[in-house]
């Protein structure tokens, strides 16, 4: 090999990293526990979506008891966000089914329920039951 050394000393001179190659493979020292790990696989995308239910994904939700003292009617105004059985009781403070207002399948949607009370009931408070699905919600009520 031949250099040019007026071209050499015009260049200045830059620092390589040094490589140092061996022939020789280092021996892995063999473990004392005897076990392997499995081969590593590629991870595998799947295009299949989740639906997370949201926390204001209600099944339930804007329940109305009107008037409040009752009379003679109870008036009912509540939202279904989709298809699902009601069931609304009314239950007095001790929890015992006192009666049962309404029990059926309803579409999605704004639900309208006027029910005239037993004149019966003994004057005092009361609580309905409202049951969507898995979802419920009560409400006090009282009677005069």
């Amino acid at each position: 090999m031949t250099m040019n050394y007026e071209l050499a000393t015009a260049i200045p001179q830059q620092q390589h990293d040094t490589i140092i190659y061996s022939p020789f493979k280092k021996k892995l020292k063999k473990s004392p526990l005897n076990f392997s790990l499995p081969p590593i696989k590629p991870g595998v995308i799947s295009t299949a979506k989740v639906v997370v239910p949201r926390v204001n994904d209600k099944l339930l939700s804007e329940v109305e008891v009107y008037p409040n003292p009752i009379t003679d009617q109870i008036n009912m105004k509540y939202y279904l966000s989709r298809n699902s059985s009601v069931t609304i009781k009314m239950v007095d403070v001790l929890g015992n089914n006192v009666q049962t207002l309404f029990s059926q399948r309803l579409e999605p949607g704004e639900q309208v329920l006027n029910r005239t009370v037993s004149a019966k009931l003994n004057k005092g408070f009361y609580f309905i039951r409202v049951v969507a699905g898995t979802e419920s919600v009560i409400k006090r009520i009282s009677i005069l």
